[in-house]
């Protein structure tokens, strides 16, 4: 009997035993297969604060100097060039005698010419007077008041010939270009001197489209060059194309003032800043918080640490910043970095 209640109690002891390894390997696995806690990752981003600036048009452009004008003397007529009162690299005064051409053979043809028109004026007045006595007849009179009027004509001709023996200069400036010697023949329209007025300066750039429209007649530009370190001369916009070339591009022209002291000479490589500032108040955000193109712009927008992608529409580009068009208010946050991790509703934390 004695030995029949150790036995119950050695298997109640057993089963006791493996009931409790069960539940002890079952409260093992039911702990391995809990979930793991959900660890939320905050992306770290910069951002910056949507503010509003004074609009800055913000255009450079290159271009190289031309004279304010040039010019050419052209003989007016043929003959030797009995004088050549010019050296290359001469200053000259608008009019002044620059070559002086032979006239011996325009004296002859005004001596003619005066010769004959004194006759028919001599032949006109006596027919006048037989005309009156109706000893001669109208269409007499009238034919010889023709020939006279022709003579006088070609005396008036053979004298301007004689005046245009001597070559002026068609504008004030430096001898550029000597075509011509003493002693030379030139034919009517010959070539003598090219001649630079630098007293001013002007250049001419491209805009584009939306460029030229930035701009206005009589604004004042910057100009600047490297042959003049540190140096900015002043010009203004003096013409605008008002067509667009080939490229849809518009031709401006910016004049600009010369001294003496620092002579800008045709040719010269500058570079012309149309930037200035307006009275228009506008959004503006740094370039780089925009995700896609200017054309397709949009941005990440923080709130409550998450950000939204948002679609936005720019303006111009000023320094680094883009102006908003429509999509932003000012004091919005928008992200300038870390967009590449970035999708909506992705949590962040802001960096400094």
């Amino acid at each position: 009997m004695k030995t029949r209640y150790i036995t119950i109690t050695v298997v109640i002891a057993i089963v006791a035993l493996i009931a409790f390894k069960l539940a002890a390997n079952k409260r093992k696995l039911n702990e391995k297969n809990k979930p793991a806690p959900v660890t939320v990752v905050r992306i770290p981003v910069k951002v910056a604060t949507v503010e509003e600036k004074l609009l800055e048009i913000n255009i450079l452009k290159t271009g190289n100097l031309a004279p304010f004008k040039e010019a050419k003397a052209l003989a007016m007529t043929g003959g030797t060039l009995l004088q050549v009162k010019f050296e290359l690299g001469d200053k000259v005064k608008q009019g002044q005698v620059l070559a002086v051409t032979d006239t011996r053979l325009g004296q002859l043809e005004l001596q003619k010419a005066e010769t004959n028109a004194a006759k028919l004026r001599s032949d006109l007045q006596v027919y006048t007077e037989l005309l009156a006595g109706k000893a001669a007849t109208q269409e007499k009179v009238n034919e010889i008041r023709q020939n006279y009027e022709n003579a006088v004509n070609q005396v008036q001709q053979a004298r301007k010939n004689i005046s245009d023996a001597a070559i002026l200069a068609p504008t004030g400036g430096i001898i550029a270009a000597k075509k011509v010697e003493q002693g030379m023949f030139v034919n009517a329209g010959t070539e003598i001197a090219s001649i630079v007025n630098l007293s001013r300066a002007k250049v001419q750039v491209n805009l584009t489209e939306a460029e030229v429209y930035k701009v206005k007649e009589g604004q004042q530009v910057k100009i600047t060059t490297d042959v003049y370190p540190g140096k900015t001369f002043t010009g203004s916009i003096s013409f605008i194309s008002p067509q667009a070339d080939e490229t849809h591009n518009y031709m401006v022209e910016i004049l600009i003032g010369n001294e003496e002291q620092t002579l800008l000479r045709s040719g010269t490589f500058v570079y012309v800043d149309f930037t200035r500032k307006t009275e228009q108040q506008v959004l503006v955000i740094p370039r780089e918080a925009l995700t896609e193109s200017v054309k397709d712009a949009s941005v990440y927008i923080l709130q409550d640490s998450i950000v939204r992608q948002r679609n936005i529409k720019t303006g111009a580009d000023m320094n680094g910043m883009v102006q908003v068009l429509d999509g932003l208010k000012a004091g919005e946050r928008v992200v300038t970095s870390g967009q590449i991790n970035l999708k909506d509703s992705s949590a962040v934390s802001v960096s400094k």
